[in-house]
């Protein structure tokens, strides 16, 4: 008989996290599960791109009716005799607009978003909250089942979230999966009774699936003049991306004479601010802002550099898809870089200000025995992850 899995996210817009479950679910074996997908928001870049076996489970009216503006759903509410929810969604808005921190805010909200959303009704094998903060709690306060897992995509830490918060929910799930060793050990020093708990899942990667989307397109995508050099970063446009970096490290390198097209892949908040900063550094034919790309990865293959520049990350998913498509790489120094880098070996770890960035940009476009060397062992490396499947069958059990 088959298991009955139930997976727990926000959305399927762009983003790590969100490319990781859609990886992952299309390499489960849909002979001995069914899989469920509870989604916040029905829409989102990585949609289309679920396999046919997942089961999107609608979403509760009263949920979508929270989700309008304030005053459409206050005045929804209180038309269908729902005053206890049009006060739960007036507190809701009244504590995101008090607390400055995005993740304590999301913690703190939960209370007033949870009485919008019933319990699911089917009782499941093991229900996975496939991404820190909210989708945990969902899976902890709203759903009945056998086995329930919290998935940690980031450094716990860096994020300022209240432990005390999660604290009681990892207390009532059976397992804590994160993306890296180094995310682990934070983990297990923030909540030494749950350590027993921490296991490490690798995202899933597939270097033959990335290798044919970057195949589809022949053309150059980034219509690059003459010996142009171009670099390319991808991420949400959020300030934990760190984009302003990138900015400035254009700009430096601009006025020592490469002639760069720094292009970015992403879509998010910043974008307003990002461009505004591009305007005003005078940039704007050298630096890009492309948005989202259901298929990214022939921007990435056409790329001479990859650079990411992050205050902090779990395990970068565009990481390990610029080291399977053999770009150079450039990385900030944040705590778990050297969980996917070897500085000097398979790509450059760059201090976190525009000067050291800049200067390990151009290390790359000046030296091309550095830049041939980093690609060589790239290329001898064996990139895939789609084993780690077993490590989820294993704690699914």
């Amino acid at each position: 008989m088959k298991q009955n899995l139930l997976f727990v996210m926000p959305s399927l817009d762009a983003g790590g996290g969100e490319r990781s479950l859609v990886n992952l679910l299309s390499h489960i074996d849909y002979d001995r599960f069914n899989v469920d997908l509870f989604l916040l928001s029905h829409k989102g870049l990585f949609l289309e791109l679920l396999p046919k076996e997942v089961n999107v489970l609608p979403l509760p009216q009263s949920f979508q009716t929270f989700s309008l503006s304030l005053t459409s759903s206050l005045k929804r509410f209180l038309s269908h005799g729902q005053p206890h929810l049009a006060i739960s969604r007036l507190l809701y808005a009244l504590r995101n607009r008090s607390l400055q921190n995005i993740a304590r805010r999301e913690q703190a909200s939960w209370q007033y978003l949870a009485n919008a959303l019933e319990q699911l009704n089917k009782k499941y094998d093991a229900a996975i909250g496939y991404l820190e903060k909210t989708s945990i709690y969902f899976c902890v306060d709203k759903v009945i089942a056998s086995n329930k897992i919290g998935w940690v995509h980031t450094d716990y830490d860096k994020m300022g979230m209240d432990p005390e918060f999660d604290r009681k929910y990892f207390e009532q799930l059976d397992h804590i999966i994160t993306v890296s060793e180094e995310c682990a050990n934070v983990l297990k020093g923030r909540f030494p009774a749950q350590e027993p708990k921490v296991q490490v899942i690798y995202n899933i990667v597939s270097p033959t699936l990335i290798k044919k989307m970057a195949a589809v397109e022949k053309n150059d995508v980034y219509s690059r003049v003459k010996d142009q050099i171009v670099i390319l970063s991808i991420g949400r446009l959020h300030p934990d991306k760190n984009f302003g970096l990138a900015i400035s490290a254009c700009k430096l390198l601009l006025d020592q004479g490469y002639d760069v097209q720094w292009n970015i892949i992403g879509e998010g908040e910043e974008r307003e601010e990002l461009q505004k900063r591009i305007s005003e550094e005078g940039i704007g034919a050298h630096f890009k802002l492309l948005g989202l790309k259901s298929n990214p990865y022939p921007y990435l293959q056409q790329a001479d550099i990859y650079v990411q520049t992050s205050c902090y990350e779990g395990k970068s998913i565009a990481i390990d898809e610029a080291k399977i498509l053999h770009k150079p790489i450039v990385i900030t120094n944040f705590s778990t870089a050297r969980d996917q880098i070897t500085d000097g070996v398979d790509g450059l770890i760059a201090e976190m200000n525009p000067l050291g960035l800049s200067e390990a940009v151009a290390a790359i476009i000046e030296d091309q025995r550095l830049k041939k060397r980093l690609s060589e062992q790239l290329s001898i490396l064996n990139l895939g992850t789609e084993s780690e499947i077993h490590k989820l069958y294993q704690v699914i059990g």
